[in-house]
């Protein structure tokens, strides 16, 4: 195989391909904006470098386990939040620069802050909790550093501190930096001018096969360890040893706390759906506590980021989930492809628009390893229905229902999305005895999707559709009650209720028809219920003297107040209300034949 020998400096202005490539002491490259691929492996002699500037990227197409060498460094430039008291999720796309053969672990003493287009000055590690950025200089807290590899529950963070032991592919959490740094590096911004600080990552490149560990029902930090953009959907939807979800931590920016209680953040979550599209994205929803851990009171709406995540940039780190398929996940060069940070579709951690209207266009050609035609992948969102659902006035929480027409009823591989964040207060798809915040199906208007509610205390629900984005089939749209048999339109209005504490995944289902609507149902036809708040009687009417079966009523919660039984054919029933407290109350009236209403009824105890 031709090896390509670079013993003088380099400029790559435009694409180039090369098949091995070596680096001689004392030489680089200098890569602006453009991508340099090499078919087999690197080698950077002592001393030489590889610089990526402007989103250059360098590619790898190697298929097995990497060969890089070298005690030259490759050097490429990410932008991480300049607030030290909140995190990012990073992975490395560099490790230690030796002259041994492959991927090597990587440490924040790796990481610099760049003086001109090709100088840095290593960054300085501290102990204490803040790091800080000035002209020229970059402090970063060790005290941040943790891993989180296929744990159960919080207590499984690894702290790593300044030591070398993150290896390839595994994610590592970092605060940012306080203060300023207006040095000017010929890049689109200064190194730090207040929101986001400038980091360069110089080391060994990241090639090859990288293993990841994975549990059942575990989440594994991993993310991005090439020093180019990744497909994330290709890497979700191959790695059948997980979900085929990933999620993304997001935060509150304006805590300016370290304490845990203080912060406000949680995940969003990103579904592929499919090869054909730019998946889905969930935003995070965030919650407040007080200094004894109890929920307070909601002051500002979660901040409902519409990330586009089907491209993975450098650096970026995110989580995922382990199935009972195997132990191990694997990310490729395959899954490599060259694509900028200002396109819409591959961003670490910006808010950028996405289209809520139908279109018909598609991606551009994308240069990949896998030589996949991106032409054939639309830029249309998937077909969805978005609900808010208000929690008891302390966050808000989204769900989306998509539609695909590969999808089952059951859990879908790279569709359906498990519920990342195991709060006490919060509202779900229940599939198959779990909580999603994504469910795909094929749209049947017969179907009834089991939802589920919960707190530990009594709490209200505010539930409503927010959005529906590409999608024209359902002309209704409701919540059902089982317990009170009454359907709530939740298309055209928002729907308030309040349950006692307890976990609801039984009672309530989104449906798109009215069962009681939609059929003849004598009992409703026939049978009229109201309240005579002067008597303090709830009446019956029964002018058709069908068979009533029962009469029962419920609160607004859902509490069994009676249940009376086999009252038989007469004309009219009536049962005092004197012990009820003023309020709206459910009446449930089932007839022989099965038939049965559901009707408020308002009692005044005035």
């Amino acid at each position: 195989m031709k090896t390509t020998l670079f013993t003088l400096s380099v400029l790559f202005f435009v694409n180039s391909v090369v098949a091995q490539l070596y680096v001689k002491n004392g030489s680089y490259i200098f890569d602006k904006g453009a991508v340099v691929y090499a078919k087999g492996n690197l080698e950077l002699d002592t001393n030489s470098n590889f610089y990526l500037r402007n989103e250059g990227q360098f590619i790898q197409g190697t298929t097995s386990t990497s060969t890089n060498t070298g005690a030259g460094k490759l050097s490429v430039f990410q932008e991480g939040t300049s607030n030290n008291y909140a995190y990012n999720y990073w992975c490395a796309p560099v490790g230690n620069a030796s002259a041994g053969v492959g991927n090597e672990d990587f440490g924040i003493t790796m990481l610099h802050v760049p003086t001109t287009n090709s100088s840095s000055n290593a960054a300085t590690i501290t102990t204490g909790y803040n790091g800080s950025s000035s002209a020229g200089a970059l402090t970063v807290s060790n005290y941040w550093i943790f891993r989180f590899l296929a744990m159960p529950d919080y207590a499984g963070w690894s702290h790593s501190y300044s030591s070398s032991n993150i290896a390839a592919g595994q994610g590592f959490t970092m605060k940012g930096t306080s203060g300023s740094d207006a040095t000017d590096v010929g890049e689109t911004a200064v190194n730090n001018a207040g929101s986001k600080q400038r980091y360069d990552f110089r080391g060994k490149p990241n090639d090859g096969d990288i293993t990841i560990t994975v549990a059942n029902n575990n989440l594994t930090l991993t993310g991005n360890p090439y020093p180019s953009a990744i497909d994330l959907s290709a890497f979700l939807t191959d790695a059948t040893n997980c979900t085929g979800i990933a999620y993304f931590w997001e935060h509150d920016k304006t805590v300016a706390s370290h304490a845990l209680l203080a912060y406000r953040g949680g995940y969003g979550t990103f579904s592929p759906v499919s090869r054909g599209g730019t998946g889905i994205y969930v935003p995070a929803k965030f919650y407040s506590y007080d200094i004894s851990g109890n929920l307070l009171p909601l002051t500002e709406s979660s901040p409902n980021n519409s990330y586009a995540r089907m491209f993975c940039p450098v650096g970026q780190g995110f989580m995922i989930m382990g199935n009972a398929s195997g132990t191990t996940v694997t990310m490729k060069n395959s899954y490599r492809a060259f694509h900028k940070e200002n396109v819409s579709t591959s961003v670490f951690e910006r808010n950028v628009p996405v289209s809520r209207t139908d279109n018909a266009d598609f991606l551009p050609p994308i240069m990949s390893v896998s030589g996949f035609d991106y032409t054939t992948v639309s830029t249309a969102e998937v077909p969805q229905i978005r609900f808010n659902t208000l929690l008891n006035n302390q966050a808000i929480k989204q769900v989306v229902l998509a539609f695909d027409s590969e999808a089952t009823d059951g859990v879908d591989h790279a569709k359906d999305a498990q519920n990342p964040d195991e709060t006490t207060l919060d509202m779900n798809f229940f599939l198959n005895d779990k909580d999603y915040v994504i469910s795909v199906i094929q749209f049947d208007e017969n179907k009834r999707l089991p939802v589920t509610f919960k707190s530990t205390t009594n709490a209200s629900f505010k539930i409503t559709v927010a959005e529906i984005i590409n999608f024209d089939q359902a002309e209704n749209i409701y919540l059902y009650d089982k317990v009170t048999d009454l359907y709530h339109d939740i298309k055209n209005a928002e729907y308030e209720f309040v349950l006692p504490e307890g976990t609801y995944s039984d009672r309530f289902e989104i449906t798109f028809r009215n069962d009681a609507l939609s059929a003849s149902n004598p009992t409703r036809e026939n049978v009229i219920v109201f309240q005579n708040n002067t008597s303090q009687l709830m009446t019956v009417s029964n002018p058709n003297l069908l068979d009533i079966k029962s009469v029962t009523l419920f609160d607004i919660t859902g509490k069994l107040l009676f249940n009376k039984v086999k009252l038989g054919s007469a004309s009219s029933y009536e049962f005092s209300t004197a012990s009820l407290s003023t309020g709206v109350y459910l009446v449930k009236i089932q007839s022989d034949d099965g038939k049965s209403i559901g009707q408020k009824i308002i009692v005044s105890s005035n």
